[in-house]
């Protein structure tokens, strides 16, 4: 049936034409609120017109008219209407675009996982147990190894060093003593000029070593930063860091034998030899420390307008004080129990020299092994109780305790350098 056979009954439900669009070239469109219910009690029934589109959705019949509730259509697309309105509202709506979703709604929504096939078992628990209480073992075993040669060291030494460890021993020098027989001042001998040469050898030696290790290694960070010079000097730092001690005497010797002539042998050419020693180790350890420090504070310093040598000296070289400090006790430590340059260069002499410049310097190190050479003395028949034949040894073990105890108070005083001039983190 047509749409103008269908006029009357279409002007009874109030339909407005601009809402229904009625034109057969093209879909028709029905709002809901411009459909009104019929008037009958009875269920209006009449005929959907061709080609009707409801909000995007084509009504259209299958074949020709065919009867539709009217009623129950204005439902469906007031139903659509009002959801599509919904829809848009809450997208167009500033609000509800910035409002968060409902955490428990998202959590409901987001998968679950399931971590109880994660869980060991007691097996896997028991064997895990079992594996770390069997590594700490190992570590504890391994420290009580290490640990054992010093603790042996320490308790021999102190043990048969305390005996002849007193105030005449530490205050006089081995001058006037023959033999075993005790000294017109009641000792047996001592070592004040091994204390004084080796404080004034290891001094020099540090004195020279610590500016010429500090310069190398601002230079191999501050100024190289991985040149091929810089590898080179790197190259030959690691191979002066592994030559012998008897070599570094030997340079020594020969070369004041070239400057000053042959036979020359005082406390400063001792102190060339250990700082051969030493430079490596200072460069080394200084280059490590100067690497630490932050290139934040460089830049910050040079943003400021310092120049680079005072940002040296008062940023990089005032943070990485303390690890510097470390790296010079430890090449002193190094060096001061050095025995076999000191014979080469310094000598052996049994008065107090206080001339580091001139003649000849007795070390501890070198005293050590002097009288620990000896062993023994023979005591004459007629000697007496103040003779003691074993005095030599007993000399070398309590000289050897005093060089532990020169070494630890060296490091107390680092210790005291690092804590005084350590940079606080805030």
């Amino acid at each position: 049936m047509s749409l103008k056979t269908d006029k009357n009954e279409n002007d009874n439900a109030n339909l407005d034409d601009g809402r229904i669009e009625q034109d057969a070239s093209s879909p028709k469109s029905i709002h809901p609120d411009d459909a009104v219910k019929p008037t009958s009690d009875t269920a209006a029934r009449t005929t959907m017109p061709d080609n009707v589109v409801i909000d995007g959705v084509n009504r259209s019949s299958d074949s020709g008219n065919r009867g539709w509730d009217a009623e129950s259509s204005i439902e469906v697309i007031r139903s659509h209407e009002t959801s599509n309105g919904a829809i848009r509202a809450k997208h167009d709506s500033p609000v509800a675009n910035n409002m968060p979703e409902d955490a428990e709604t998202v959590a409901s929504e987001r998968p679950v996982p399931d971590f109880s096939k994660f869980k060991p078992s007691q097996a896997l628990l028991k064997q895990r147990e079992w594996k770390s209480r069997m590594m700490a073992g190992i570590i504890a075993l391994a420290f009580v190894v290490a640990m054992v040669p010093l603790i042996s060291l320490l308790w021999t030494t102190i043990a048969r060093g305390v005996k002849r460890l007193n105030l005449n021993f530490l205050t006089f020098n081995m001058s006037g003593v023959i033999g075993g027989m005790p000294t017109t001042t009641g000792g047996h001998g001592g070592i004040e000029h091994a204390i004084i040469g080796t404080l004034e050898v290891t001094l020099g030696a540090m004195l020279i070593s610590v500016p010429v290790g500090l310069m190398c290694a601002i230079y191999l960070t501050e100024y190289a930063r991985g040149g091929k010079f810089a590898k080179a000097i790197s190259l030959l730092v690691n191979v002066m860091s592994g030559i012998p001690s008897i070599v570094a005497g030997l340079f020594a010797f020969s070369l004041f034998a070239i400057l000053m002539g042959p036979g020359v042998s005082n406390g400063f050419e001792g102190s060339v030899a250990l700082s051969i020693l030493m430079i490596p180790t200072v460069v080394n350890s200084s280059v490590e420390m100067l690497r630490i420090v932050p290139d934040d504070l460089r830049e910050a310093s040079y943003a400021l307008g310092v120049t680079k040598s005072r940002t040296i000296v008062k940023v990089v070289l005032r943070t990485a004080l303390p690890g510097i400090v470390s790296g010079v006790i430890l090449a002193i430590a190094r060096v001061i129990g050095e025995t076999a340059p000191l014979l080469m260069t310094a000598g052996f002499i049994v008065t107090t020299n206080w001339n580091l410049f001139s003649g000849q310097m007795t070390t501890l190190p070198v005293f050590v092994y002097q009288e620990y050479s000896k062993m023994s003395v023979t005591c004459p028949p007629n000697a007496g109780p103040g003779c003691v034949a074993s005095i030599p040894s007993e000399r070398s073990w309590a000289a050897a305790l005093v060089l532990i105890a020169i070494v630890l108070v060296l490091n107390l005083i680092g210790r005291l350098v690092q804590r005084l001039f350590s940079v606080e983190a805030k």
